[in-house]
């Protein structure tokens, strides 16, 4: 182990500029992959929040509703009717009820804990609305539900989700693949680069590895010093592109967006250790790969 290690730390000095190279891609491609895994997984938290596209809301009355159609909370009759007008309706692809419980669950999921704390918390589940959520086979075509369900009794009134989240979930769509997108780009700049460092290391001690051979040394042998090279470079580009994401989410999400744009439902560290779990697998992949591939070539003197 101790020729492994010193022929690590003599390959890591002789190709110090490419090493650099490809840890300063790694960062920048894995920091891209995490950024669009969490702009997917905002994408997730405003469609759990909000719905889709293809989805509208009848919000149903409530105990001391400020809407002057609503005389009381809606009756275990009243949300009957309302059903079989919803489930009967042919532009329905499906529905389902959602409680006050399940909203104030949801609720406390996405926004500030300190709404739900205390003896007199900002937020209870009576403060919420039983809700039915349509999902509609054509969003395009919502005016026949939407006039069957607004005037009935209980209804306190009809949320088109397109209103709302189509713009916002598009801008995610967009950033998220571009965002992939140029990732994509410099991983492959990435294996391109690993590959180029294997073949400058092993021309360079392309002496050693002839010697090597003549003893009888395995190929493993001879190529462990390559593959901890590449690691040592997958590490360091995994570390920098996880210090990136966190103060994103610390400097970006959680001391601005949440205070500046506190009505969007914002992701947490969940989901940053999410995004970091597959930076940490795909970084590792990156480097490792070409060098399994190509050290059996170029080691062959």
């Amino acid at each position: 182990m101790r020729y492994v290690f010193s022929n690590l730390s003599q390959g890591l000095r002789r190709n110090l500029s490419m090493h650099l190279a490809v840890i300063l891609t790694l960062f920048v491609s894995l920091t891209l992959v995490g950024a669009g895994v969490l702009v997917k997984r905002q994408s997730d938290a405003a469609a759990l929040q909000w719905g889709n596209e293809l989805q509208i809301t009848a919000q149903l009355c409530r105990d001391d509703d400020p809407n002057p159609a609503c005389l009381g909370a809606v009756n275990p009759q009243q949300l009957k009717a309302i059903e079989k007008v919803v489930q009967s309706n042919p532009q329905v692809a499906s529905y389902y009820l959602e409680s006050q419980q399940t909203a104030y669950e949801k609720a406390q999921k996405l926004f500030d804990p300190k709404l739900f704390e205390g003896d007199t918390p900002v937020l209870t589940p009576s403060a919420f609305r039983q809700s039915i959520w349509i999902t509609l086979k054509d969003p395009n075509e919502y005016e026949g539900i939407e006039s069957a369900v607004q005037g009935l009794d209980g209804v306190a009134g009809i949320k088109d989700q397109r209103e709302t989240v189509a713009p916002i979930l598009r801008s995610m769509e967009v950033m998220q693949w571009a965002s992939l997108g140029v990732a994509i780009f410099l991983v492959v700049a990435a294996l391109l680069l690993v590959a180029n460092t294997i073949r400058l290391a092993a021309f360079a001690r392309r002496k050693e590895i002839a010697i090597m051979r003549l003893v009888g040394a395995s190929t493993v042998y001879i190529a462990l010093p390559f593959l901890l090279e590449a690691l040592v470079t997958a590490v360091i580009g995994v570390v920098l592109a996880g210090g990136a994401l966190a103060a994103s989410m610390q400097f970006g999400v959680q001391d601005r967006l949440r205070d500046f744009l506190g009505f969007i439902p914002w992701i947490g560290w969940e989901d940053y250790l999410y995004s970091l779990a597959i930076v940490a697998v795909l970084g590792p992949v990156i480097a490792l790969l070409p060098t399994l591939l190509l050290t059996r070539k170029y080691i062959k003197v």
